[in-house]
């Protein structure tokens, strides 16, 4: 039960943030890759796809309105 309300906790920030992407210019030619608990892990995770080539370049942007970080590639 708690893996399920965690997964539908990450899903309706994703679906939350993807509605106001539009509204954060600072971000305007990256795209939301992920959404973390801790910056170490945000960090981890954008390093990881820097070694992989999934992307140039990373930024993990802290969201205090959702208490959580979100990572921009």
């Amino acid at each position: 039960m708690r893996k399920a309300r965690a997964v539908l906790v990450s899903a309706v920030m994703v679906l939350g943030v993807s509605l106001t992407i539009g509204a954060t210019p600072a971000h305007a030619g990256e795209k939301l890759v992920g959404v973390f608990r801790d910056s170490s892990e945000c960090e981890r995770i954008g390093a990881h796809g820097i070694a992989h080539d999934w992307w140039d370049d990373y930024t993990c942007s802290w969201e205090g309105r959702y208490r959580y970080y979100f990572l921009y590639a």
